[in-house]
């Protein structure tokens, strides 16, 4: 069954004629056809007893027509975007729509209200359903991926020095891999230095990196529509035996919670196994976030490995593993590698070493 069938399917078992897909990256996952239409408006229509439609800026009219293989219209800047899909829609008298109540805004639900006449339902679980559990060809891509976020950290650890800022490295990092063919990074790569690093989602900027302190890299990439995301920290020069004992707590936890993870386990037990092995320690105040979420055609997707989550882990999902202490003005430690659940564990996506890496600069 296809992906749009099993959307057809849904909608014939809930009684609706109409869904009406909004995220991008949704509709790319569906149809393959990738756009982002920035502040215009883009929507895909799927009925559940006729052929879609895609409804998109006029730019983009052209390059999605040769992509796909039903109707697609759109619509020039200044028309307004309700009133054309509207005329260009064959009409519904369906009592329920569905629609991706999860990437829908203000002004985006409205104006399909006016369109729209039926009670709207939300379509976002049963798409996270459908992207959770990755195929082969999925995983295949995130291999890929996940070999270029290793290339693209020892690009960073290549370019470690005193002399350089967290941004100068970060620079390295972008110009490397845009020189081997990786133009998009999955998010703003971070490259965070002694106490910046204390800051879970710290800043960089023109820090110069530092000597005897710990250096944290977080990145990853976007091949063939998939992406990587990886996080290692790295010592320079030679921390304090505090900042190496954080460290060691750090990967410890990460590497009983890799190990623990198998079919059957829930997302909260996932967690509870690398955050008991933090709180032990006497650090668990210091581990202020989940321990990892999902990744595939986004950094972030469903589900959310964390406390208090008790879906079933089963083959084929794929996630990060990022355990992390925070110390304030004194240390901060993240380990993160993203993998899949295979029939009896669960493999990594990434493969530059953990055993804390040193740097004499």
């Amino acid at each position: 069954m296809s992906k749009l069938d099993r959307i057809r399917h849904f909608l014939n078992e809930n009684k609706a004629g109409l869904a009406i897909v909004s995220d991008p990256v949704t509709v790319n996952y569906l149809t393959g056809f990738d756009c982002d239409p920035h502040d215009r408006q883009m929507f895909l229509f799927v009925y559940e007893n006729r052929e879609p439609a895609l409804f998109v800026p006029a730019l983009e009219v052209a390059r999605a027509s040769t992509v796909l293989d039903f109707p697609v219209f759109g619509y020039v800047d200044s028309e307004n975007p309700w009133q054309k899909i509207k005329a260009g829609l064959a009409s519904t008298d369906s009592p329920i729509i569905y629609a991706e109540f999860d990437n829908l805004n203000v002004t985006k639900f409205q104006g399909l209200q006016t369109v729209f006449e039926g009670r709207f339902e939300n379509l976002t679980p049963f798409i996270q359903k459908m992207r959770v559990i990755k195929s082969a060809d999925e995983i295949q891509k995130m291999i890929v991926a996940g070999d270029y976020a290793d290339k693209a950290v020892n690009i960073g650890f290549d370019n470690i020095s005193l002399d350089v800022t967290e941004t100068d490295i970060i620079a390295q990092i972008e110009f490397g891999m845009k020189k081997i063919g990786i133009n998009q990074m999955s998010f703003e790569t971070m490259v965070l230095t002694g106490n910046n690093a204390a800051n879970p989602h710290g800043i960089p900027g023109t820090n110069r990196i530092e000597n005897d302190s710990l250096l944290l890299f977080d990145l990853g990439v976007v091949s063939q529509g998939y992406v990587s995301d990886m996080t290692r920290t790295v010592a320079v020069g030679q921390p304090d035996q505090f900042k190496k004992d954080i460290y060691n707590i750090c990967l410890e936890a990460q590497l009983t919670a890799l190990d623990f993870i198998k079919p059957g386990v829930t997302a909260s037990e996932v967690d509870a196994a690398a955050r008991n092995v933090i709180e032990k320690a006497g650090y668990g105040e210091y581990f202020n976030h989940r321990l990892g979420h999902g990744l595939g055609m986004d950094v972030h997707e469903f589900p959310s490995i964390m406390e208090g989550n008790d879906l079933v882990i089963e083959e084929g999902m794929c996630f990060s593993v990022e355990p992390g202490i925070y110390i304030p003005e004194k240390v901060g430690v993240r380990i993160e590698d993203c993998g899949y659940v295979t029939k009896d564990g669960f493999e990594v996506f990434t493969h530059t070493p953990k055993e804390l890496l040193y740097f004499d600069v």
